[in-house]
């Protein structure tokens, strides 16, 4: 079979995936240039493997005042899935945390593109921990699973589980987070995420625009997690590329969480009083940071930008708590994934 370079991949409002319907709002960061032409992946793109990268884009208060869908995430599918009268196999998936709304939305939407295949899903929550997903691997191999769905908690950590799979001759397919190894990442079947190194970019253009492009600013990051360490390397990088005048400050792990989140904004506030900008590694952080920025009265003076376009971030933006929430397409990851997984099994080209 071969195995294709990464390529970015625009998704488009009218070319949807069969099994999911997405609602863009917004044109702006769609990865395209003024000719309408697919921009060149960033560096922060590169995969050792084959698969694909979905642009993120902005949305702003101005897209979540005439967006009917805020209260839910882009790319959802209505419709249920199809009844099958035996499964063809089953397929095994391990996400990160399966609390979030993002990845309960991907497991979701997994569950019906198998399923209308004829396939069974058996989805696992992770819960953050990269030894417990290695541990619910080894128990996909001894139940002989037909494939792996693999959200890594940790980039690194879930290597183990990755190389017994492989030994095992079961494909593992990653979804939202690569793996850190490039050597892992070319054991790995196929890879479906966002283009976290863009969305990064989008959230550091924001950052500019509503600071002025002076001043101080902290990150909520969430470093063993490849694709949170993109979207921090993109965020920099676009600041360093257009001659800001931000200083960072702070930059503490958020656990992807927002109690996490308030807590280590609550230590930038008492260690940097005059922070005006705080980026969120995701909507959660970000959203916790809010509540600490409100606490400590300083509203007008900080500027908070989230990541994910989740119901949260998006109403979050609405309620103006947000600045911006760079959007994924968690929908159109879920069922390409899927779709990789047939094509895979049909013998057909990935």
């Amino acid at each position: 079979m071969k195995r294709t370079r990464f390529l970015p991949v625009v998704v488009s409002a009218l070319a949807l995936s069969l099994l999911s319907c997405g609602d863009k709002n917004s044109s702006a960061g769609s990865g395209m240039d003024d000719t309408g032409e697919t921009g060149p992946a960033f560096s922060g793109s590169v995969f050792e493997g084959a698969g694909e990268f979905i642009p993120c884009e902005h949305y702003f208060f101005a897209d979540a005042e005439k967006d009917p869908n805020r209260e839910s995430f882009a790319g959802a599918s209505s419709d249920e899935a199809a009844q099958v009268e035996e499964s063809k196999g089953t397929v095994g998936m391990t996400c990160m945390n399966l609390n979030n709304p993002f990845f309960q939305l991907i497991a979701q939407e997994m569950e019906k593109a198998a399923s209308a295949a004829g396939y069974t899903l058996k989805a696992m929550d992770g819960k953050g921990d990269a030894a417990l997903q290695n541990t619910q691997i080894d128990e996909f191999i001894t139940q002989k699973c037909d494939a792996i769905f693999l959200n890594p908690a940790d980039s690194k950590a879930t290597g183990s589980g990755v190389r017994a799979a492989h030994a095992a001759g079961i494909p593992v397919f990653t979804f939202d987070i690569q793996m850190e190894d490039p050597e892992v990442q070319k054991l790995v079947t196929y890879h479906v995420g966002s283009d976290n190194y863009q969305g990064g970019r989008l959230a550091g253009e924001s950052m500019m625009k509503a600071t002025g492009g002076i001043g101080k600013i902290g990150i909520i990051n969430l470093p063993e997690a490849n694709s949170c360490k993109k979207r921090v390397d993109g965020f920099k990088d676009y600041l360093s590329e257009n001659n800001s005048k931000l200083e960072i400050v702070a930059e503490l792990n958020g656990k992807g969480d927002r109690v996490k989140g308030a807590e280590v904004a609550a230590d930038m506030l008492a260690a940097h009083g005059d922070l005006v900008g705080i980026f969120g590694i995701n909507d959660p952080c970000a959203l916790g940071a809010w509540a600490s920025v409100k606490e400590a009265g300083k509203l007008e003076q900080i500027t908070i930008i989230g990541f994910d376009g989740s119901p949260d971030g998006k109403i979050g933006v609405f309620e103006k708590k947000l600045y911006d929430t760079p959007m994924q397409f968690p929908g159109q990851m879920a069922t390409k994934t899927v779709e990789a997984f047939l094509r895979y099994v049909a013998g057909d080209e990935l």
